[in-house]
């Protein structure tokens, strides 16, 4: 039996193929869902350059097209089907273009049941752990197979893949994989595996490169950063590597997604209180405000246990800045549980919010609940919920006008001449300009404040 080749050896077979065409082949990802996807679709698009593909955003015309997938939502699951229908018209007109579906809808066996009965035109199926079997799978397809899957669990994530990043100066950096959690209503930990962290030095050295080559702002991901180093045997946890992080050279800013409140405390807090490089700002996903409806959501902490590291970060910083996640209409949420919600986001005050009305999940312990809530409660509560947030928002940005706000231009505005960006706490800021100022640090000072937003002028262009 011929003895499996390495990853890089099926990279220049698969290079040595698409040469041979008279044309370049083109290939399109299409990336659905959160920002470790989409940091998954980067290291595909990478794969595929140093194969010899050239990319494109278009799927009709290309020659490869994978579809980098979310299971959070199953609308979203149906919304990849639908396009995976468009698909299959764009291979009858070219009977050789590859068709590969990957992320987190491939690693549930029904995706896989439901592909080989009714969508026998896709060729590629692979899992999140098995990223780096891409060219593998290719070469198999572009040497005859009917289809190339592996949906298998690898327990490590590859590191030290090609990556082509979609930003020049915006980067993402996943820390760790999976999650140990299982909330009642969430998918990921069956699709995405326990939780394995990498190694404080690859992390260190990849900050590095990217600071080098001019990166302004570094995104640290995973399921639950703050219980990274759990499973590492070195002692490293998530405050130590952020301050490892925060003495590497270079001008840019640190971020991370996503703190889970049970194991944020106090010093994670000082941590970033006393860094230079991390943003004075914590996304803290409360979900709900009644401790019975987390209890029924297995989130493993109660609202006493939230507050507590909220009150403290505001002890040191009285308007240190909060975001947070929402869920409306958990199964059975009563009118007292939701209002409890509304009564924390008035305590707290959070700059933004990420709120969704509850949608079943089919494969979650939550699906199997018989909800007695309707649409049209859900749908009302959610009205109330926006309102709420408007009215905190409108006041609450009222407190930078006047103040000097560092900021990282990352886009356009709605009008000409206005570029937008945001500042050490996450806070949206509308300036004149133009595009020469894009991904570069610009001082400005507040005069005016939106409910999403605020607005200044710039006092200096920094970087």
């Amino acid at each position: 039996m011929e003895k499996d080749k390495t990853t890089a050896e099926y990279s220049l077979l698969v290079s040595e193929i698409i040469n041979r065409h008279e044309r370049p082949l083109k290939a399109c990802v299409r990336s659905y869902g959160c920002q470790l996807n989409f940091s998954d679709g980067e290291k595909l698009k990478g794969m595929l350059l140093k194969m010899g593909y050239s990319l494109t955003d278009r799927e009709e015309g290309a020659d490869l097209v994978i579809f980098n997938t979310c299971a959070v939502r199953e609308n979203a699951e149906d919304r990849v089907f639908g396009n995976l229908g468009y698909l299959k018209h764009y291979k009858e007109k070219n009977p050789h273009m590859i068709i590969g579906l990957c992320g987190c809808m491939a690693a549930i066996k029904k995706t896989e049941d439901r592909i080989r009965e009714s969508y026998r035109f896709v060729d590629l199926l692979f899992s999140p752990s098995a990223l780096d079997k891409l060219p593998k799978l290719l070469y198999e397809k572009l040497r005859g197979s009917r289809y190339s899957f592996d949906t298998n669990e690898y327990e490590l994530t590859p590191e030290g893949l090609e990556q082509q990043r979609d930003s020049s100066f915006k980067a993402s950096v996943p820390i760790m994989f999976g999650c140990n959690n299982f909330c009642t209503y969430c998918i990921v930990p069956y699709v995405r595996g326990r939780e394995h962290s990498r190694r404080a030095d690859s992390i260190i050295r990849e900050v590095q490169e990217l600071a080098d080559k001019g990166y302004r702002e570094i995104m640290l991901l995973g399921q639950n950063v703050n219980s990274y180093g759990n499973d590492l045997d070195d002692g490293m946890d998530f405050p130590t590597l952020l301050e490892k992080i925060d003495r590497i050279d270079g001008d840019f800013v640190v971020r991370f997604m996503s703190s889970h409140p049970k194991d944020a405390g106090k010093r994670l807090i000082d941590t970033i209180v006393n860094s230079s490089k991390i943003g004075r700002h914590l996304h803290l996903p409360l979900q709900s405000g009644s401790d019975e409806i987390l209890s029924r959501m297995n989130r493993r902490y109660t609202v006493e246990k939230y507050m507590e590291t909220v009150d403290y970060a505001r002890s040191i910083i009285p308007d240190f800045s909060f975001t947070t996640d929402l869920i409306v209409g958990f199964p059975n949420e009563s009118e007292e549980d939701f209002l409890r919600t509304l009564d924390i986001m008035k305590r707290v005050r959070y700059d933004n919010i990420y709120s969704f009305i509850y949608s079943k999940r089919t494969g979650t312990k939550a699906a199997l609940i018989d909800d007695r809530i309707t649409d049209e409660e859900k749908s009302e509560r959610m009205t109330r919920l926006l309102a709420l947030q408007r009215e905190i928002s409108t006041e609450s940005y009222k407190r930078f006008i006047g103040r000097k706000m560092r900021v990282l231009i990352d886009g356009r505005g709605k009008k000409p001449g206005i570029m937008t960006g945001k500042s050490s706490e996450f806070i949206i800021a509308e300036v004149e300009g133009d595009d020469s100022m894009m991904g570069r640090f610009v001082d400005i000072q507040v005069t005016g404040s939106k409910n999403w937003a605020v607005t200044g002028s710039v006092i200096s262009n920094n970087s």
